[in-house]
């Protein structure tokens, strides 16, 4: 197959005689009441998109309302300035970056306009949220059921621009049989109503009169060929709808197949007109679901067998693959999940969804499955899941599946550019094998999941962009479509066009449509301004002046303060194994690509249940997303924001949000660890700036702390002396609307005293800076409880001969908040040395602190501190972590009475939820007679340690917490007990609901709790 020559749009020589920048953005400043953003950052954050490209735009707009987007329009056609709609950032083809003003609904233009439960519609603005649309729309048991797997952060303008289809296609169909009508506004700044051709003519104006004659005359002069050259099959999204005129379509769109315009709309891309509204039908909400993962010796039979599975009518057939399987066991948050679906060791797996309306008939589909699986020579190859919470849990690792993929370390990614071909059942097992002898023909291998229910499979070969894989791409693309023809497929079958298949649309759709579809776009988009190089007059797809990794990409030279070298790795495509760490030449010793490891999906865009990104949750800025944070890093690193870009203000404003919560360390499944990497840049942006005094402050907290505690009167004269907390807000910066923490001189060290015989100890209580200082009651409590059940306690001291014998252990944590990497090594060394002994004879070393203890298990191992440090992470565990693990083992023997109370709220802090250990404070409060446990479903409590303590956050900081974590303490029954393990959770919960009396709810740590029920 040879695809024709494309003929690529230069927009820069255009915009360098025709547009001013600058001219630009003043006007939309002085004209609109949007966000300009025109700074090189902020259009770097916004040339990417999941895909291999990017595209500096020429600025990117945020309007808050809809006559914004109408004046942006008139501005930039005025400029003559290409404009690109963009919702979420999520496609993979390329369709949202280009050289033109981006326009970006997501932020404020994402309300629902209209509801009509009688008619079965919702009217929409572009930029909501699938998932928020299915929550608002939940409690009148409707749902919208184009079901795709970025649904936690696509938007509805998104979906409709791309065609979007989903896992229960084969039930409900692709975005174009689920929209009514779209409400647009075309370059010319008309404002038209697409819907059903005989009611727009009805008051057209002369423009949209001529408009709708021009579309069918182009489609009358087409008739034979759209019949001819369309791929009959559901999934096709390449190319305009052109076949919504052909009445023998197999492709309907409507149930008497009249003509609907705005079908024509769903799938363009942009490049005819701006979404304003979108109006979507509904269907019932399926009252109940059944799911049968089958397992799978060989991918093959799983191709074959689905032509078989569908017969039973299930309304999704997904495939996920061996390489899908291992990549989601290696990630906490999937493993226990994957492995409840697995027998043995399968090739691939089918998930297999029953839904409706009758439990029994779901469960009778269920049942013939497992017996028709029995019939093809499969028994005992089904697991059967009828419990709600298991079947989402897996269906969202199967939501997951590209993040997963793209957490291969190395330069080797699986590459989306034929990733969503499609062809009918018959053909699917045989095409997918000689797909598979293709890779093998470039060395390479492809990574396989989707929708084998309607022929659809992700598969992505993975290639190296930076080494050669622009020519391997092109070389596959070309043998894939071969195939594709031979089988009457469709090239692109769900993820569109875009800058990487819009080549290929010629190709697909032969000389005389691809003239017919230049027509259409001419008639709406006659300048040429509406997304430019998408679908008609493209660029090629193996052009590399577009990709995120030009040739000659290479990060700035960069000495590293932490250990980056497990990401300095490369995967061998064929035999999926690993090179050494170390090996991959990476000047940044693996940081650099451990900032690659974001391939821009937008996963933490999400605003459901979890952690990450509490920032972005409050600000909904891009900058302040994880993503938009990595991107700038590698802006950075790649010298994109010039030679000292890294340790540049415009790179610590992007960090600055960032509270280190760990969420994105769990949440997202490419394994993104921000809080590390700006730890990291911390220690850079220090050693060439300095650190403020509140900075040097906190940071040295450990080493003053003891003198504090001498002169606790003299040290809490801030909190206590009239106009001291304004002084110190002055000075340093923290603000006065917080009270800090009261130190005392009762510190929890001069409690007990040194154990005679250490080593004869069974567990090891590491006391930290804050449970020491400051709340000390939490480490006497833990010392109770843990001798109440028996255990020989031996309290954490530095080693003999520690050069600071006076002073108690720390991890290190307030220097690394600061960038103070080698004094929080110094720290590191401490306990590790004085824990050597212990851990050697197997001894448990047990924390209170979560972000405290956690750091033994985190940034202690990444430190250089060699295999005394892995010892000490696999032997360290939180206080509840501890007695879950003894109570599981059927050790532990703790007596508990019942409390006055029955109701227990648990908060539960970052670094918990990031390290799965919210779950042992649940099991622990479990074992209280009579206490009935509920967990508040929040993010960040917004103190993150010091940031919420500062004046410059100290809004942030509240806005998160007003999220979720305080309307739900607050809501609470005056009876209720508060949990929360952090100390700076425990100190927002009382200054967020203190009242104009004074009063607070007060929230104790499980410790104090379980001390209470000592019987």
């Amino acid at each position: 197959m040879n695809a024709p020559a494309a003929a690529p749009i230069k927009l820069s020589e255009q915009l360098a005689t025709s547009m001013n920048r600058q001219g630009l953005a003043r006007r939309l400043a002085a004209e609109t009441g949007g966000e300009v953003l025109f700074d090189a950052a902020s259009r770097g954050r916004y040339a990417t998109d999941a895909s291999i490209y990017q595209v500096e735009p020429v600025g990117v707009f945020v309007p808050r309302t809809e006559a914004d987007v109408t004046a942006a329009i008139a501005i930039a056609r005025d400029m003559n300035v290409p404009i690109l709609s963009r919702g979420a950032g999520t496609s993979q083809c390329g369709q949202t970056v280009g050289e033109a003003l981006v326009i970006d609904n997501s932020k404020y233009l994402n309300q629902v306009t209209d509801f009509d439960l009688a008619a079965m519609t919702v009217t929409v603005q572009p930029g909501i949220v699938l998932d928020h649309l299915n929550a608002w729309l939940k409690p009148h048991g409707v749902w919208f059921p184009v079901d795709v797997s970025t649904a936690a952060q696509c938007t509805i303008g998104g979906m409709a621009g791309n065609n979007s289809c989903g896992s229960r296609s084969i039930a409900y169909g692709n975005m174009v049989h689920n929209v009514e009508s779209i409400d647009a506004i075309l370059a010319d700044g008309t404002e038209v109503r697409f819907q059903d051709e005989q009611a727009m003519l009805r008051d057209a104006t002369p423009a949209v009169r001529a408009l709708v004659d021009g579309l069918r005359a182009i489609a009358a002069r087409e008739h034979d060929e759209i019949a001819r050259m369309v791929p009959k099959v559901m999934r096709r999204v390449g190319g305009y709808n052109i076949d919504v005129y052909h009445p023998q379509s197999e492709r309907p769109y409507t149930p008497d197949n009249s003509v609907n315009l705005a079908h024509l709309l769903v799938g363009s891309e942009g490049t005819l007109a701006v979404t304003r509204r979108v109006t979507l039908k509904l269907m019932p909400l399926p009252k109940y679901k059944t799911l049968g993962v089958i397992n799978f010796p060989t991918f093959v039979q799983a191709m074959e067998m689905t032509r078989h599975i569908v017969t039973l009518a299930p309304v999704a057939v997904e495939l996920v693959d061996r390489t899908m399987i291992e990549l989601a066991r290696d990630n906490p948050a999937f493993r226990p999940v994957i492995d409840k679906a697995l027998i043995g060791a399968p090739e691939a797996i089918l998930l297999v969804e029953f839904a409706g309306a009758s439990l029994a008939e779901q469960n009778e589909g269920l049942a013939r499955l497992v017996e028709l699986m029995a019939s093809l020579g499969l028994p005992g190859s089904v697991v059967e899941m009828t419990d709600p919470n298991a079947q989402k849990a897996l269906w969202e690792v199967r939501k997951a599946g590209l993040n997963i993929m793209m957490s291969m370390r190395g330069d080797g990614k699986p590459v989306s550019f034929i990733e969503d071909c499609a062809v009918p059942l018959e053909h699917l097992a045989e095409y997918t094998s000689r797909l598979t002898e293709v890779f093998a023909r470039h060395g390479t291998r492809g990574t396989w999941y989707a929708h084998a229910s309607v022929g659809t499979l992700h598969v992505r070969p993975i290639l190296d962009m930076r080494r050669g894989g622009a020519a391997k791409m092109r070389a596959i693309a070309e043998e894939a479509g071969a195939l594709v023809r031979q089988y009457k497929g469709a090239f692109s079958g769900e993820h569109g066009d875009g800058l990487v298949r819009s080549e290929w649309v010629a190709w697909q759709f032969g000389t005389r449509l691809i003239k017919a579809f230049e027509d259409i776009k001419d008639l709406f988009d006659p300048a040429g301004l509406m997304n430019p190089g998408k679908i008609v007059r493209a660029t090629r797809m193996d052009d590399s002046s577009l990709f995120r990794f030009k040739p000659g990409y290479d990060p700035v030279a960069l000495k590293p303060a932490l250990d980056w070298s497990a990401w300095n790795v490369q995967t061998d495509p064929v035999t999926e194994r690993e090179s050494a760490p170390g090996t991959g030449g990476d000047p940044a010793g693996g940081f650099a690509k451990a900032v690659d490891m974001c391939n821009n999906n937008g996963h933490c865009r999400k605003f459901d249940a979890g952690t990450m990104c509490p920032s972005y949750r409050v600000t909904k800025d891009e900058q302040h997303l994880t993503r938009g944070r990595a991107n700038t890093l590698r802006l950075a690193l790649s010298g994109q924001l010039g030679p000292d870009g890294f340790t540049s203000e415009v790179m610590r404003e992007t960090l600055d949000l960032c509270v280190g919560c760990k969420g994105c360390k769990r949440d997202c499944p490419t394994g993104v660890d921000m809080a590390r990497m700006k730890t990291e840049f911390l220690f850079h942006w220090q050693k060439k700036h300095g650190l403020s005094l509140k900075d040097r402050l906190i940071a040295n907290l450990p080493r003053w702390a003891p003198w504090a505690s001498r002169l606790p009167m003299l040290a809490n004269l801030r909190n206590t002396l009239p106009g001291a907390a304004a002084l110190t807000e002055k000075l340093l910066g923290l603000s006065a609307k917080r009270s800090l923490p009261t130190w005392r001189s009762d510190t929890f060290m001069r409690h007990v005293a040194p154990r005679a015989n250490p080593l004869d100890a069974t567990v090891v209580l590491f006391a930290d800076t804050f449970n020491n200082y400051f709340e000390s009651e939490n480490a006497i409590a833990a010392l109770q409880v843990l001798e109440a059940a028996g255990y020989k306690v031996h309290v954490a001291r530095p080693a003999a001969g520690d050069a600071e014998p006076g002073r108690a252990l720390c991890c290190g944590r307030t220097y690394l908040a600061s960038g103070l990497v080698d004094e929080a090594k110094a720290e590191a060394r401490r306990v590790v040395e004085a824990m050597r002994p212990f851990v050697a004879r197997g001894i448990p070393v047990v924390g209170l602190e979560p972000s405290c203890l956690l750091t033994l298990r985190d940034e202690f191992l990444v430190m250089g501190l060699g295999k005394d440090a892995e010892a000490l992470g696999a032997h360290a565990f939180l206080f509840e972590e501890f007695l879950a693990r003894e109570d599981t083992a059927g050790r532990l023997n703790l007596p508990l009475k019942a409390l006055p109370v029955s109701r227990a709220l648990l908060h539960g802090h970052c670094h918990q939820k990031a390290f799965d250990a919210v779950r042992p404070v649940q099991a622990i409060l479990g074992l209280i007679p009579g206490l009935s446990v509920e967990l508040i479903e929040s993010s960040c409590c917004g103190m993150a340690g010091s940031f919420g303590y500062e004046a410059a956050h100290y809004d942030v900081s509240m806005k998160m917490a007003e999220l979720s974590l305080l309307p739900a303490v607050r809501a609470a029954p005056a009876d209720t007990l508060v949990v929360a393990d952090g100390t700076s959770c425990r100190h927002q919960i009382a200054d967020g609901t203190r009242g104009d009396d004074g009063r607070q709810r007060e929230a104790v740590h499980v410790a104090r709790v379980l001390a209470r029920a000592l019987a």
